[in-house]
């Protein structure tokens, strides 16, 4: 306000830069995405043409068409769909358990632990790859969405441990006592009076995972070879021919797998907000 009054000129020469900058960089993000979405709408010989007549160039649904007409990606959704929900709801179980012992009492061990989780949470999924494609064929689990949703559970489990401790810690103790006193358990107490005040970090953690859950390849392509998810089935995608490769429809798959995710943050963003700032101001 000050800079307003004793330098105008300044002063708008900043907000002008500061909007400048901002639309410069959420072009810069947005556009490939916008490519994408015109890609999926265009025909096969439209993709060689020159950039303004390709984004001027004539609709077609009739790569939508050819997706959703497509045996292998409509199972490769249901799959991924199970996949990433049942991953998901065992990390929110487990990792609720885990982050209310670690945020809640004192054990000799526990920056160990922690230490150890974060360790695991950015370990590379290539270096357990070999292990863990053996496990899950020794236990009769491969081509099974149960030895995958095991697996994603490597990074799913840590994320949501990591982030929901640091949640709980900062949950007042008061509530806790409160509940004990009139005769709650330490089940209860978790159920029925923590849970619903982790519900935005819960949101959080678990879209989080489900988005990581949902794009997931490496250990999809490894560890199927029929039932596949669909970043698999994407990636696997071919044309008529060997020379033919599909850009049409493998856009129109990834924006018909992207925009549910787009969909779900939209409808949850306030938790997210809620939930991601949770714990970063305390007083």
């Amino acid at each position: 306000m000050n800079l307003q009054r004793t330098n105008p000129g300044l002063y708008w020469l900043q907000r002008i830069g500061f909007y400048v900058l901002v639309i410069i960089i959420t072009l810069y993000l947005l556009f490939p995405f916008f490519w994408a979405v015109l890609t999926s709408f265009r025909k096969a010989g439209d993709l060689f043409l020159p950039p303004l007549q390709f984004m001027f160039a004539p609709s077609t649904l009739a790569n939508y068409q050819q997706v959703f007409a497509n045996a292998s990606f409509q199972r490769g959704l249901l799959f991924s769909l199970v996949v990433a929900t049942g991953s998901v709801a065992i990390s929110l179980l487990f990792g609720s358990f885990a982050a209310y012992a670690l945020g809640r009492f004192r054990f000799r061990g526990k920056q160990a632990i922690m230490y150890i989780i974060l360790a695991v949470s950015v370990f590379p999924q290539i270096a357990v790859l070999g292990g863990l494609f053996t496990l899950i064929r020794n236990f009769g689990l491969f081509n099974n969405p149960i030895g995958l949703i095991l697996s994603y559970l490597i990074f799913t489990i840590p994320f949501t441990v990591w982030v929901l401790t640091s949640f709980v810690r900062d949950i007042p103790g008061e509530l806790e006592e409160a509940a004990l006193v009139d005769g709650a358990s330490p089940l209860q107490t978790l159920f029925q009076v923590l849970f619903p005040v982790m519900m935005p970090a819960l949101v959080t953690t678990g879209l989080l995972a489900f988005i990581n859950a949902w794009n997931e390849y490496l250990f999809a392509l490894t560890f199927t070879s029929s039932n596949r998810t669909v970043p698999v089935v994407i990636a696997n995608y071919s044309g008529a021919t060997q020379y033919d490769q599909p850009w049409g429809p493998i856009m129109a798959a990834s924006i018909v797998v992207t925009v549910p995710l787009i969909a779900l943050v939209l409808i949850f963003q306030r938790n997210i907000v809620s939930g991601l700032t949770a714990g970063a101001v305390k007083g």
